[in-house]
């Protein structure tokens, strides 16, 4: 068994908290495993019989009638009572589809409301928070569908909890018990397989890779092709291989058409570009990391960072071609403040300097702003400094951000945790990434 406790216990937090927990993520890292195994397991620990635990897989055959709405609201109602708490756990409730009303007047409603014509999984939801005694849990894979409608159609009654794949502790942690493996040797392995948990579990090697390679084929890019009636996805195909190319890279749609242009000989519009970046975020493939200005205080819209939800899914795509590791020690290290519940920012410190009797202004990055209310964290990924120019190079930023927010670097390896005369500290990504105080102490 692969522990989840990070998950666990935030789903625990928020049992009986009067909200519907939505468990949202990219197909395949654990969602349904979490909910129907590791939560039920919970639930049954501390006296909850499974007779008062509800569930509705409505991606298996078995509960196919449930994807119409009014189906699965009968179903639920069949199952219950008045006088005692039920737990319902649904999977995959983006399947349920919006079903017509019947005896509605279609031309009597105005073209802005129109909606109110369906009944939708919203609607039966939010019916079923009036009943006390029901705790609801369900899991989807869409984040435009979950995420950006759950304010309106939820109306507050509802916590998103987004899963990812294995950080590098959870992997770890199962490979230590399993094998007894080294640390340096499960570091290696995760930066080329990544944490999917299916991946994980498979130990041959060209097993992973023709998994995760499938899993970008026949799930994901069939996924947004099905979901945004794509008639071709040979231009996303390539605009995906493009930004996986990058990661870590700064990008805007513009300068992704033109690489498309100039490396894959394929020329769309940069609304369609940014229609595409839309699409795999929503799936939850890459993330975006929004640049912020460290001393104007602002956002800068363009250009941006994106990182790759998994490494494995990244490797395998690109056919274990592309292994840069520094590239892909960020990348790692962006994903894990993520998980953690982190808001990541890409910071922006603009310095000047006079060369030659003028005054030149120039941009230094810092790697990652994270927030924290009203205190920040900066995060520099620095593989290796090699010499006393590298580090300089890295550490200037930092230096020059105005301010006296706490600020790491964070080396290749295994260093040890240690602070400069400057206040700032340095540590290995293997005790960063081990530690979840890493940040905060």
């Amino acid at each position: 068994m692969i522990k989840r406790d990070l998950y666990l216990n935030r789903l625990v937090s928020k049992k009986e908290n009067g909200l519907i927990k939505i468990i949202t993520g990219i197909r395949r890292c654990g969602k349904s495993y979490l909910l129907f195994n590791l939560y039920k397991e919970y639930l049954n620990s501390i006296g909850i019989s499974d007779e008062h635990i509800i569930q509705i897989m409505l991606d298996k055959k078995e509960f196919e009638d449930y994807r119409n709405p009014n189906k699965l609201y009968e179903h639920i109602l069949q199952k219950i009572n008045e006088n005692e708490k039920f737990y319902i756990f649904i999977d995959e409730i983006q399947l349920c589809y919006k079903v017509k009303k019947e005896g509605v007047d279609e031309s009597s409603v105005p073209e802005e409301d129109r909606n109110l014509l369906y009944t939708t999984f919203y609607d039966i939801l939010n019916d079923l928070m009036n009943r006390k005694n029901l705790d609801i849990y369900v899991t989807g894979s869409n984040s435009r569908l979950l995420s950006k409608d759950v304010a309106t159609n939820f109306r507050d009654r509802s916590v998103e909890i987004q899963m990812h794949p294995l950080t590098f502790s959870e992997y770890y942690e199962y490979e230590r018990e399993i094998s007894g493996i080294e640390k340096a040797d499960a570091w290696e392995e995760y930066m080329t397989y990544g944490g999917l948990p299916l991946a994980v579990l498979e130990k041959n090697e060209k097993e992973k890779a023709v998994y995760l390679k499938n899993l970008f084929m026949k799930i994901y890019i069939a996924d947004i092709k099905e979901r945004y009636n794509l008639k071709d996805e040979t231009s996303l195909s390539s605009l995906i291989d493009v930004i996986l190319s990058s990661v870590g890279s700064l990008s805007n749609p513009h300068k992704l058409n033109n690489t498309l242009e100039s490396v894959q000989h394929s020329k769309l519009s940069d609304h369609t570009v940014k229609k595409y970046l839309e699409y795999l975020e929503d799936s939850f493939i890459i993330r975006k990391a929004s640049r912020y200005d460290v001393k104007g205080k602002s956002y800068l819209d363009f250009p941006a960072k994106y990182y790759a939800e998994d490494m494995g899914l990244r490797n395998a795509r690109l056919n274990f071609r592309q292994q840069e590791r520094p590239h892909i020690m960020e990348n790692i290290i962006f994903n894990e403040l993520v998980s953690r519940g982190y808001s990541v920012d890409v910071g922006v410190v603009q310095v000047s300097s006079m060369e030659s009797g003028t005054q030149k202004k120039a941009n230094l990055e810092i790697d990652f702003i994270v927030n924290m209310g009203f205190s920040k964290v900066y995060i520099q990924s620095a593989f290796a400094l090699d010499n006393q120019e590298k580090e300089m190079q890295e550490t200037r930023p930092l230096l020059n951000s105005g301010d006296f927010f706490k600020k790491i670097v964070v080396l290749g390896g295994n260093q040890k945790r240690y602070q400069d005369e400057n206040g700032i500290i340095f540590i290995g990504v293997i005790p960063f990434l081990l530690d979840k105080e890493s940040v905060e102490k």
